[in-house]
């Protein structure tokens, strides 16, 4: 493991991100042997709703979406993954190993007490969400991906579509030794700053977010950890159990992604015992930030029709 140990939010910047009136608390959770850093929210005694970051985001990737959650009659905790921000770095590219990655999420929601949670995830979050639904399918109640597709309808894809061949080809680049670190952490992390301001809408991210990303990009060994889900995937693919996923999901998916075609969240419905689909045109990758309302509305409504707690409380 790495050496630095994890920690957690000051609550002044905590505060500045989730709204003081938002009973929440920055904390650190022992999950699948691992230390993870989280931002819980709401009442203990109200469903759980888990939110989970992609690449190369952290927690604060679902800001927008917390305090409303909590408002509208859910218990929320969004983790730093592994390898990320302020969670434990294991060592080795097996370790970020989705099957490992998913683990973390089945014992995390453990740790509250819980036996199932609803579960949303976006970019690699999402991917860890299928992964777990298929997994562990016993903890999930609802799931929700945001701009990921079904791992079978990727590998598909990635066959028989050109253009998203075309679209993956940073994926093959980080499969690199060191040369990928050096690369993101050139020049102030322009390279990273590029794949969140350079594919979003203008003003999506500003100058105070980047500031924040910065400070998660370097904390030691953060850039090999998130590197790592990259090189993990390529080198020792995932096998769930089956590809069909029983809990009731939601896709929504940016339209204008500009690293995953369209068509994969159509076929990612596919593999699913029912789904609903919200294809969102002129919005980017970057949906939780750019979409926000339209998303916090449609996991609103999605998550309430499997708990009871009303669209708006």
């Amino acid at each position: 493991m790495q050496s630095n140990e994890p920690s957690t939010v000051p609550r002044t910047e905590l505060e500045s991100v989730v709204p003081p009136t938002i009973d929440a608390e920055s904390t650190v959770r022992t999950a699948d042997g691992v230390e993870l850093h989280a931002v819980v929210a709401g009442d203990e005694a109200d469903p759980l709703v888990v939110l989970l970051h992609g690449f190369p985001e952290f927690w604060y990737g679902w800001r927008a979406q917390i305090a409303p959650l909590v408002e509208a009659g859910y218990r929320v905790l969004v983790p730093d993954q592994r390898g990320y921000n302020l969670s434990e770095k294991p060592n080795g590219v097996r370790a970020y190993r989705t099957r490992e990655l998913s683990a973390d999420i089945a014992d995390l929601i453990a740790t509250e007490g819980r036996e199932t949670a609803h579960v949303v995830g976006h970019d690699w979050g999402g991917m860890v969400a299928w992964d777990l639904a298929r997994r562990y399918p016993e903890t999930v109640d609802r799931l929700a991906v945001v701009n990921a597709p079904h791992p079978t309808a990727y590998r598909r894809q990635l066959r028989s579509n050109p253009e998203q061949l075309r679209r993956s080809w940073y994926a093959m680049g980080f499969q690199l030794p060191r040369l990928p670190e050096l690369a993101c952490r050139y020049d102030d992390y322009r390279l990273l700053e590029r794949a969140l301001r350079g594919t979003a809408a203008p003003g999506t991210f500003s100058d105070a977010d980047l500031d924040r990303y910065r400070r998660a990009w370097d904390r030691d060994g953060a850039l090999t950890g998130m590197l790592n889900w990259y090189r993990a995937a390529a080198r020792h693919p995932s096998s769930p159990p089956t590809e069909r996923v029983d809990a009731p999901t939601l896709v929504v998916w940016g339209e204008d992604d500009a690293a995953l075609v369209p068509e994969l969240a159509i076929d990612s419905t596919g593999f699913c015992r029912e789904s609903r689909l919200e294809l969102l045109p002129e919005t980017s990758h970057w949906v939780p930030h750019e979409a926000a309302e339209n998303v916090t509305a449609l996991l609103r409504e999605h998550l309430a029709e499997g708990a009871a707690v009303s669209p708006a409380r």
